[in-house]
């Protein structure tokens, strides 16, 4: 076993190869360097020259996955790029380890209204608070949209998402009483301001503030009201394209993380009644 305290030299022309060449970020060559080189160091060996069983005695100390799995990505890249610069002959791969699919967390409607009753709409801000609230859970824009909502944005029940994400707009319907949320305070709301939603200087709404509030009455962030609207569509028996249009979600995968809620409330629902379950 021989002793190393700097890069092997496959590792140095690793490097430079996704420095150079690939002209990486700063930040990922450092994040390459850091998993690969680590590994050389505390074994003591080139990373070309260590067995599969010394690697993955190594990786068994991490029991995040996703931590796991970013390791396994450095070295196969590592391996894959030995292999086409003809520093090995063997093609090294590792397999990935299976994460589960998280479910996004969200609420019912009935949670939703529970906490809105309980906020103060005696003042502006109260009334503030009350009308961002039903407005991102009736329209199930992301929080940098919501924040960007001027008043020419909402005409006829409409919404008109003009700062999408990835620049693609979008119209989506709003409800009425979230509409009546918003103007009652606006009527209330003391400083004109181009956006709607301001805070108490009279400033717009920053993203923390947002979050504190949704926090303060559901102890949740924004982006659950977001997952909330979707879910509340799914299991209502809506079309998956259709969801897929209103939030704004360019592939049609990653709207169907919430086919997996209506699966699941299809199976609560026979557990809980049907005498067979």
């Amino acid at each position: 076993m021989m002793s190393i305290s700097h890069l092997s030299n496959e590792l140095e022309a690793f490097i430079e190869y996704i420095s150079v060449t690939r002209a990486l970020s700063k930040k990922s060559v450092e994040a390459y360097k850091g998993d690969l080189s680590s590994i050389e160091n505390e074994l003591q060996t080139p990373l070309i020259s260590l067995e599969s069983k010394s690697v993955l005695a190594y990786l068994s100390r991490y029991k995040n996955k996703r931590t796991l799995n970013r390791k396994l990505s450095a070295i196969n890249a590592f391996f894959d790029f030995c292999h086409k610069s003809h520093f090995s002959t063997e093609k090294t791969k590792y397999k990935f380890a299976k994460i589960p699919k998280l479910l996004p967390k969200f609420l019912s409607y009935k949670e939703i209204q529970n906490s809105l009753a309980l906020i103060d709409r005696s003042s502006w801000l109260g009334l503030r608070d009350y009308a961002l609230i039903i407005f991102l859970f009736a329209s199930g824009t992301r929080i940098s949209e919501c924040l960007a909502l001027r008043g020419e944005d909402m005409e006829d029940g409409w919404l008109h998402v003009r700062h999408a994400k990835g620049e693609k707009e979008r119209i989506v319907p709003i409800a009425k009483v979230a509409l009546e949320a918003i103007n009652a305070y606006l009527l209330e709301k003391p400083k004109e301001h181009e956006y709607i939603w301001c805070n108490y200087k009279g400033d717009s709404l920053s993203r923390i503030s947002a979050y504190k509030i949704t926090q303060k009455y559901l102890g949740v962030s924004p982006h659950v009201l977001r997952h909330s609207y979707a879910t509340s569509l799914i299991t209502g028996g809506a079309d998956l394209r259709v969801v897929q249009e209103l939030l704004g979600h360019a592939s049609l995968l990653t709207t169907q993380i919430y086919t997996h809620i209506q699966k699941q409330d299809l199976k609560d629902t026979v557990e809980v009644c049907h005498p067979l379950a």
